[in-house]
């Protein structure tokens, strides 16, 4: 991105692949730029500018067995910027965590045009202010993300969906450390991610009601947020697939909107006084 283009006193709106946000009409448009900067295998981290897309980003990690757990549903549209702002975990985040979890490093502009940097290229790094995770879910309103540095992980030998008629609280007991279990009121998937012997093993532990699967065809388009102890009283099978252990749901109408927390707009005010960055 040319820093020029935050020059002036209009709003502007960052966007990346627009997979989950769909920019105001009439407003400015800042992208930033694509590519990887560095890579290197035996640190387990990577450099990337923002506007480069997940696809692109997961093809270079892959020749090495590596990999870094966004998961964004249009991984060949979707920024890596853009999923760090939108702050939206993959399904596999009961195992790896969420999505913040993967920064190390950012670098933003801000509303005058001044970059920022945050954070280290290092695993270790947790002096000072976590700066990094206050721009993960921003949504471009305090900053755009312009370069970032994330944390790279083994790609897993063996990645294997099944699904079955199971109460997924028991199943997930069953398991060691599933990357994902989904339930949509009557059935069940389990992602088993890992070693070939452990995947098998522990298919073989679900028991018969278990068969392979490609995972849900397709999840509903809007997420609530919810405390993981309430997923039991969901109700209408096949209206909802949740996420077990983490609280997501996938439905097909928005949750009702919940009004701001004070300090998020006393934050806002501190990186953006004049409000030039559209919501």
């Amino acid at each position: 991105m040319d820093l020029s283009e935050l020059r002036g006193s209009d709003p502007v709106v960052a966007v990346g692949g627009c997979t989950q946000f769909t920019p105001p009409e009439g407003v400015r448009q800042v992208r930033a730029a694509a590519g990887i900067v560095a890579y290197e295998p035996a640190e387990m981290t990577v450099r990337v500018r923002a506007g480069t897309t997940v696809a692109e980003l997961d093809a270079a990690l892959a020749e090495h067995g590596q990999m870094v757990p966004l998961d964004p549903r249009v991984p060949e549209q979707a920024t890596v910027g853009g999923v760090l702002a939108a702050g939206e975990s993959g399904v596999r985040r009961l195992r790896y965590g969420p999505v913040r979890d993967t920064l190390l490093e950012v670098r933003f502009a801000r509303a005058d045009g001044r970059v920022v940097k945050a954070g280290g290229p290092v695993v270790k790094n947790v002096s000072g202010f976590d700066l990094c995770r206050l721009m993960v879910g921003s949504r471009g309103t305090l900053g755009v993300i312009t370069e970032v540095v994330l944390r790279v992980r083994p790609r897993p030998a063996v990645s294997r969906w099944l699904m079955g008629a199971a109460d997924p609280f028991a199943v997930r007991r069953k398991l060691a450390r599933p990357s994902s279990i989904l339930w949509d009121g009557d059935v069940t998937w389990v992602l088993l991610e890992g070693h070939p012997s452990d995947v098998a093993a522990e298919a073989a532990g679900l028991g018969p009601a278990f068969v392979d699967s490609a995972g849900p065809t397709a999840l509903p388009p809007h997420r609530w947020s919810m405390r993981p102890s309430e997923l039991r009283g969901l109700e209408g099978s096949g209206e909802f697939v949740a996420e077990v252990g983490v609280g997501t749901v996938h439905r097909n109408e928005r949750q009702p909107p919940r009004p701001l927390h004070p300090l998020h707009e006393r934050v806002r005010m501190q990186f953006d006084p004049d409000r030039r960055f559209a919501a």
